[in-house]
């Protein structure tokens, strides 16, 4: 990888903006989940403990391009002061900013307002660009989750000053190369969720960068339609299963195994404590739903994981939110966790439903990575170029 991180630049006396992702849930007026405030410290520390001058420059919601009172980042600056130990001064403008009032000056942490109240922000225009460079001697990028988005203040900006990752950026990137970049081998991947559609180029792209490609939830059940099987009522897209056997065609001819369910665990209700039965994923009943996948299934994905060097997770096996049919996805990923506690296996996951899944099952902190970038981490598991990864590699 070609891009800086913090230790490659002089910080001394300098003033760094660093974009953050700080766009965290809130409740009643206060920060509900402060993950993402956590993740920024090493980044915001390492700067003070430079000598430098971080001002962070962030986004909240989607004002699109107008001032919002409701979408100010000043509800999050109580959370962000507990998070530093420090005081964080928010400049309402960035007229205000260039000025440099004198509680600028002397504050230890700058926070900018939200940059989305301005237009140029989305539209990525150069002039906003040169406004946020013209605040700081060098930019630092720490916010993956947003690096898929060529905005002023993730793209634009590094193309005028010198520029870096930041710790959580850094983490990232770095994690995503063992995954795919440069893995150890064999490679599993675990591929689920609702429907084939939404991650065709993520599949196209794996079957030919993995050693096994393991698919759950809905997903799977298109697979399964596609070679004849009768999936009942179940969530399926029928209209996929043409692209699908394309699919299982591209991954025989790259050598890539793809796993399937071959028991499933069938219900006539998605409720909590329904009626529920193992069926051979041959046998589901025409009034029945397909909601998780079967001990043999189970067992099949964890002979995979025992075999792999690497795995890459993105979407739960089956319908992880409710028991039962959690039980193939938290069975599963405590496998994962024990292998990757031993040091055998490199587990690297993403995604808003994966990281929900991860948590419930107990898992996610024996994890080697866990993203909580959504939309980049796909972007990336698609071999897509991020631009504000690539800004920084100029």
């Amino acid at each position: 990888m070609r891009w800086k991180t913090l230790d490659d630049m002089d910080l001394a006396g300098k003033r760094v903006l660093v974009r953050v992702d700080i766009n965290v849930p809130v409740e009643n007026g206060r920060v509900s989940d402060t993950t993402r405030i956590e993740r920024i410290v090493p980044t915001v520390r390492d700067i003070l403990a430079a000598g430098a001058q971080p001002i962070l420059c962030a986004h909240f919601d989607r004002p699109k391009g107008r001032v919002v009172d409701a979408m100010s980042l000043r509800v999050v600056v109580p959370a962000l002061e507990q998070a530093l130990g420090t005081k964080v001064v928010l400049i309402a403008t960035l007229d205000a900013a260039e000025t440099r009032p004198d509680e600028a000056r002397e504050a230890g942490v700058v926070l900018l307002e939200n940059i989305r109240f301005h237009p140029g922000e989305e539209a990525n225009d150069d002039g906003l660009a040169r406004r946020l460079a013209g605040l700081a001697d060098i930019y630092c990028n720490d916010a993956f989750s947003a690096a898929h988005r060529a905005h002023a203040s993730t793209e634009g900006v590094a193309h005028h000053l010198p520029s870096c990752a930041g710790r959580l950026m850094e983490a990232e990137l770095r994690a995503l190369e063992a995954a795919l970049g440069n893995p150890q081998r064999p490679v599993a991947a675990v591929v689920g969720g609702a429907k084939v559609s939404t991650k065709l180029d993520l599949l196209g792209n794996l079957v030919g960068r993995v050693d096994h490609l393991i698919i759950g939830g809905g997903m799977a059940n298109t697979f399964l339609a596609a070679q004849g099987i009768d999936v009942g009522k179940s969530l399926c897209e029928h209209d996929m299963t043409e692209t699908a056997r394309s699919i299982m065609a591209k991954a025989q001819g790259a050598g890539c195994e793809i796993i399937l369910p071959v028991d499933v665990v069938i219900a006539r209700e998605f409720a909590a404590g329904a009626p529920h039965e193992v069926v051979p994923a041959t046998e589901c009943p025409e009034d029945a739903m397909i909601l998780d996948a079967g001990p043999q299934s189970v067992a099949r994905v964890n002979t995979a994981l025992d075999g792999a060097r690497t795995l890459i997770w993105n979407g739960p096996l089956g319908a992880f939110e409710i028991a039962p049919f959690d039980t193939a996805t938290n069975a599963a990923a405590a496998h994962a966790a024990d292998l990757s506690r031993a040091g055998t296996l490199v587990s690297v996951a993403g995604g808003g439903d994966t990281v929900a899944a991860l948590n419930k099952a107990g898992a996610a902190e024996a994890f080697t990575y866990i993203s909580t970038a959504g939309g980049a981490f796909l972007e990336w598991m698609e071999g897509k170029t991020l631009p504000g990864v690539a800004a920084l590699e100029g």
